[in-house]
């Protein structure tokens, strides 16, 4: 049947279905309902592969906890289904103020009510019987609060020596062939970081999109630096030099957007 997508109807599901490298079927909350067992079981019968992108952001306003009740009920479905492998959705965010560079195997400490659902959701798919990877995704250009959300006046955490906040960064055309391949693997780690290798710096994300943005001095609260730890994606995938720089994730990004 090839790979299911549930929760395309959401901001990362429009920007990844245009330029999704394989067969897929993108299904919306008008399509099927993740919540109805019996609709969700009958539309993942013999998938391949199951990409769930359903869940609650942190500017939501529904329950963070509905995060863990989703992907239950899409691994519950699978498993009935005799469906393969699921890929849920987790987030850097637990990892908190850790320090740099963010390994899977390290602590995860969250400090926000979205960090704390998504461990949980974590947990909840570690002990699950169906086959499942639960990606831990790093800032995804033209989803992320910098390229996502600009507009005139965009301010900036700035520390006191002119440099900006650090953050993985992976551009949208990279990440659909990084779920793709994750798919297709014979074997994937049941926890991955997913980002392309190495940090930029945010401010330097705008200048090469020629955002201007306006300097907001860093406070005590400002992380400096998140980098995930992408060894182990990069024995699933491979990455190219330009994928880990501005101008190069920038680049992905206007593909994207040119694509929808």
């Amino acid at each position: 049947m090839g790979v299911v997508v549930l929760g395309a109807g959401g901001k990362l599901g429009q920007l990844l279905q245009p330029i999704y490298p394989g067969a897929a079927t993108w299904l919306t909350r008008a399509d099927v309902d993740v919540l109805n067992s019996a609709a969700l079981t009958q539309v993942l019968a013999g998938a391949d592969a199951v990409i769930c992108l359903a869940g609650v952001t942190n500017t939501s306003t529904q329950p963070m906890a509905l995060n863990t009740t989703l992907a239950r009920a899409v691994l519950d479905a699978a498993a009935t289904a005799q469906a393969g492998r699921v890929i849920l959705f987790s987030s850097a965010a637990v990892y908190g103020h850790t320090p740099s560079p963010l390994h899977e195997d390290g602590p995860a400490a969250p400090v926000a009510p979205y960090g704390f659902a998504k461990l949980e959701m974590e947990e909840m798919a570690t002990a699950h019987p169906h086959p499942n990877v639960t990606i831990r995704l790093g800032n995804v250009a033209g989803a992320d609060a910098i390229l996502g959300n600009w507009k005139p006046g965009f301010t900036l955490d700035t520390f006191e020596d002119g440099t900006t906040p650090r953050r993985s960064y992976i551009g949208p055309n990279t990440l659909a062939r990084v779920i793709h391949d994750l798919t297709r693997a014979d074997t994937v780690p049941d926890l991955i970081n997913v980002a392309a290798p190495g940090a930029v710096e945010m401010g330097a994300l705008l200048e090469a999109a020629n955002l201007a943005w306006e300097i907001r001095p860093a406070t005590e609260h400002t992380i400096a630096n998140v980098t995930l730890d992408t060894a182990r994606l990069e024995q699933v995938t491979t990455f190219h030099p330009q994928d880990s720089t501005a101008a190069g994730i920038v680049a992905d990004w206007r593909a994207a957007k040119a694509a929808q």
